[in-house]
């Protein structure tokens, strides 16, 4: 069954097909603000603390501009958040000044920068620092401070001797996860329920606490093992690729970005319409989870994240990262548009395929089908969705693949408004 026309016209995240048929108009990578309105136009038709005072000028500004965000964006937060609608504008522009933060107060504390998070109670970001001396430094840009034990570099150390061993023998498949939690500042290693008593765990788990030289903690983990969220063909949905259809992410100057467990390199690549798109140009997974895909023979590419009706399409503007505890948005082909909150970075992922490293986990429900789409924060790209656990009828939790490490690794250029 063909997509109906109103979603056609902003066809998931970034493209479009070169001659829209009854929707009318068409998109231009020269102009993204032309590319939004006529993507509304489209679908119109169709449808019928301490802070310095420079830092303290940035929030405000951040918040005037939160108030300006539309209606329907600020209810799909609440919505899926439990905040009022005043609430949910004041944090975006607080998560928004604290993106633009992020950087300047993490140079200030330089070696001794111990990590970051949003603190949805003060509305501020926190920078844990293991020296007092360069904790007044942080705190001039405008950021909160912490004093922690460990930076954020012995951290990422212990974690990364976890890493090396899984990738020489795989993790037993009663663990979860591990990550880094800057809040806490240990490792954390995620046990399935029900897991905690298996020899292989509990093996895994001393081996774990032995070799690293900062703390480790368990966390209990869902019975239900993290999968990927690919789906099998749909007719109408963003893309597919053999038998298999997954969410596109991001435009990229010459293509979007996606998933790498949606295909293989060299892989054709369909639209919602069953016309060619172009193929993947590299794809890995597991280890990553990330491919590119090229785009052409009469489809181009967007700045632009669908919304699917419960929210309007979103204009992407960059890439800044959003800290642990920042609100996040995923947008996918099987349940559309999702909200909820950044539970931790640099987490190792065990899937039964392998695992894959450095990936961020979110409070969002996903589903198959789900897998490749858009991570938003405000109107900054944050992720591909590579799997989880759960559904958005009884909640779960999903990662990403950040997507700034693709960007990198393929010397892509993100397509923004």
């Amino acid at each position: 069954m063909r997509r109906k026309p109103v979603v056609r016209a902003g066809l998931s995240a970034l493209l479009v097909l070169g001659a829209l048929s009854g929707a009318g108009g068409a998109f231009s990578t020269a102009s993204a603000a032309s590319a939004a309105s006529a993507a509304s136009a489209a679908s119109a038709a169709s449808a019928a603390s301490g802070a310095a005072p420079a830092a303290s000028a940035a929030a405000r500004a951040a918040t005037g501009a939160a108030a300006a965000k539309p209606a329907a964006l600020v209810r799909a937060l609440g919505r899926d958040l439990g905040l009022t609608a005043d609430q949910a504008r004041e944090r975006l522009g607080q998560e928004a000044a604290a993106m633009r933060l992020e950087p300047t107060a993490k140079r200030a504390a330089g070696a001794s920068y111990g990590g970051s998070w949003f603190d949805t109670d003060s509305g501020k970001l926190v920078v844990g620092v293991t020296s007092a001396e360069r904790a007044a430094s942080v705190r001039a840009t405008g950021a909160t401070t912490r004093i922690v034990k460990h930076s954020a570099d012995a951290l990422d150390a212990a974690k990364a001797r976890l890493d090396a061993k899984a990738r020489k023998q795989a993790a037993p498949a009663g663990v979860s996860g591990w990550s880094t939690d800057p809040r806490t500042g240990a490792v954390v290693v995620r046990v399935r329920q029900g897991s905690e008593g298996d020899a292989a765990v509990r093996a895994f788990l001393r081996e774990a606490k032995r070799s690293a030289s900062v703390p480790v903690t368990v966390e209990k983990a869902p019975a239900q093992a993290p999968t990927t969220f690919a789906a099998g063909t749909v007719g109408g949905d963003p893309y597919y690729t053999g038998n298999v259809r997954c969410s596109i992410g991001f435009s990229v100057q010459g293509g979007f970005v996606t998933a790498g467990h949606c295909g293989q390199s060299g892989g054709s690549v369909s639209g919602w319409d069953g016309s060619y798109i172009g193929n993947f140009q590299g794809a890995s997974f597991p280890g990553n989870d990330y491919a590119y895909v090229s785009v052409g023979s009469g489809w181009w590419t967007v700045p632009v994240v669908l919304g699917w009706g419960t929210v309007p399409d979103q204009l992407v503007r960059g890439s800044a990262e959003a800290p642990v505890g920042a609100s996040i948005c995923r947008s996918g082909s099987t349940t559309h548009w999702h909200c909820g909150t950044v539970l931790a970075k640099n987490e190792t992922v065990n899937y039964s395929q392998g695992a894959v490293y450095e990936m961020t986990k979110t409070s969002v429900c996903a589903e198959g089908g789900d897998s490749g789409g858009s991570f938003i924060s405000g109107d900054q790209a944050q992720g591909v969705t590579s799997g989880g656990w759960g559904n958005c009828s009884s909640g779960g939790e999903t990662w990403y693949q950040p997507v700034n490490e693709i960007l990198s690794v393929y010397g892509l250029r993100l397509h923004t408004a």
